[in-house]
């Protein structure tokens, strides 16, 4: 039986000192609105290497509460491997934390479908930009910042967005309803499109993406429902408190 002492120890357990919730919890209203973690802050469950059946043996760890890629060559999927959800969303609200090394690259794809024959490099998908804008040569790289933090990578720059510190947490939010997709950056809205529409179309033909490897299984960007993904693209960066809710 539960007694009040009880019960408020358990609430206190779920704040941090500085009266916030705890990272990687679900607060009681949370879990009724429909609310799930994807990263229980402790283990790998629910996640697996991409094109792989099970966890990466190396170089992904859960320190401290926070899912982790070590730092490696700078390279794109070689090292370790991107990390993906083991189930696959269509319409969702999703938000997490991150926390970038100096002059670190990663991102956080949606959509993502894993091709046959698999691709080098990353699984196709949409990309969620998480980047050191200041240190990373990629932020340059592009059209009028579509490659830095926050922007859906390659397509679109993030506007009016205010990134915290190197080293600090930052936390990242897509809303993804019928064909209407949000980016926002700690609180702030910074990308907003119409995926599979006409000016999307314009901006895949006018971008990397632009390429049969891509578009060989259909439309870029375009599938129907995919998995979320933590990219490792060869240097340190934090990830946790991911949690989603199905719309």
């Amino acid at each position: 039986m539960k007694t009040p002492l009880m019960a408020g120890l358990l609430v206190l357990s779920l704040l941090t000192a500085k009266g916030q919730q705890a990272p990687n919890t679900l607060t009681a209203k949370e879990k009724k609105e429909g609310w799930q973690l994807l990263f229980d802050g402790k283990t790998t469950a629910g996640w697996r290497g991409a094109y792989k059946d099970k966890f990466p043996e190396k170089g992904w760890s859960v320190t401290d509460g926070s899912l982790t890629i070590q730092q490696s060559d700078g390279s794109e999927a070689q090292s370790f491997g991107d990390i993906l959800t083991e189930g696959e969303y269509s319409d969702f609200d999703l938000t997490f934390d991150f926390k970038l090394t100096e002059g670190a690259n990663s991102g956080l794809k949606y959509f993502v479908v894993e091709h046959s024959p698999k691709p080098k490099g990353s699984a196709f998908g949409l990309e969620y930009q998480v980047l050191d804008d200041d240190k990373h040569p990629d932020a340059k790289l592009g059209k009028d910042g579509n490659r830095t933090v926050g922007s859906l990578y390659d397509l679109i720059a993030a506007s009016g967005k205010k990134a915290s510190p190197i080293g600090e947490w930052n936390t990242g939010r897509i809303v993804s309803k019928g064909h209407h997709v949000e980016h926002w950056l700690n609180g702030r809205k910074v990308v907003e499109y119409e995926r599979g529409s006409e000016k999307f179309r314009e901006l895949v033909a006018g971008s990397k993406f632009n390429n049969p490897i891509y578009t060989a299984n259909g439309r870029f960007g375009e599938a129907p429902k995919g998995h979320i993904m933590l990219q490792d693209h060869g240097n340190r960066v934090y990830f946790r408190n991911m949690k989603i809710k199905t719309l």
